[in-house]
């Protein structure tokens, strides 16, 4: 099972070093990780996806608790938080299926952010479930590059 893991943290460089060795010395593995700087420049805010049971996800926490930069740790359930991810695809496109592919931008609610001659550039955000079926869905037009974010999550109070 997935989690995800919200962890605060000092803003200080070899805090995500000491993070990634906790993970990695314990064999666990990050499936995405996603560091930014929150509204005060003194902390950051890491968002880490990990899989295992409760069992594994106790362990983590537990010992990210004792990093002497974490302030907080918090195990989101789906139930209790926002998660998006960001994905940009860029797309083979001609004159016959410019409309096409426009359409579902349109359907996803997803946004072109730029236009070429022969591709176009769609910028989409939300669950991973909405991300995956829009991939699914512009694989036949031709997928020339894809970048993704990992989870970014939030607690809902």
């Amino acid at each position: 099972m997935k989690h995800t893991i919200s962890v605060m943290v000092r803003n200080q460089s070899g805090v995500l070093a000491r993070i990634a060795g906790l993970f990695s010395a314990r064999g666990y593995n990050i499936d995405s990780l996603c560091v930014a700087q929150t509204h005060d420049p003194e902390f950051s805010c890491m968002t880490i996806v990990s899989e295992g049971d409760e069992k594994i996800l106790e362990q983590i926490t537990k010992q990210l608790n004792k990093l002497i930069d974490v302030l907080k740790v918090n195990d989101f359930r789906e139930q209790e938080c926002i998660i998006r991810e960001l994905a940009l695809v860029k797309v083979n496109s001609t004159a016959t299926t410019r409309s096409e592919i426009m359409q579902l931008v349109d359907i996803f609610r997803a946004k072109i952010i730029d236009v070429s001659l022969k591709t176009l550039t769609i910028e989409l955000t939300g669950p991973e479930a909405k991300i995956k079926a829009m991939i699914e869905l512009l694989r036949p037009f031709g997928i020339k590059e894809i970048v993704q974010t990992g989870r970014v999550a939030m607690a809902r109070k």
